[in-house]
């Protein structure tokens, strides 16, 4: 293993066996983004890493029912007052067979 430094991180070398379509797609957007394959990879292990922080930041699908059953959030003056508001949208909202 060989480390390198590089501004304002270290680099290290390493090794990786890849199937020929996985290089391929390597070298594809090696060229198309005029970097070297290195930051490819770097860029796309990076993009992963972000998704995967943000799933484990989502809340599970019970979690998130629960939380909504107890009101997502809202306090019991909230709700009332969202609920008068649509109530008083609907009733304001008469069609001309109903006059």
């Amino acid at each position: 293993m060989v480390t390198y430094y590089h501004m304002s991180y270290t680099l290290t070398r390493t090794s990786m066996a890849l199937d020929q379509a996985t290089l391929s797609a390597l070298e594809l957007l090696s060229q198309k983004w005029s970097v070297p394959k290195a930051e490819v990879m770097r860029r796309a292990v990076r993009q992963l890493k972000e998704e995967e922080d943000m799933k484990d930041q989502c809340p599970k699908p019970l979690e998130a029912l629960d939380w909504l059953q107890k009101g997502g959030g809202l306090t019991v003056q909230e709700a009332d007052a969202f609920r008068a508001e649509v109530r008083a949208e609907r009733e304001a909202k008469r069609y001309w067979w109903e006059a």
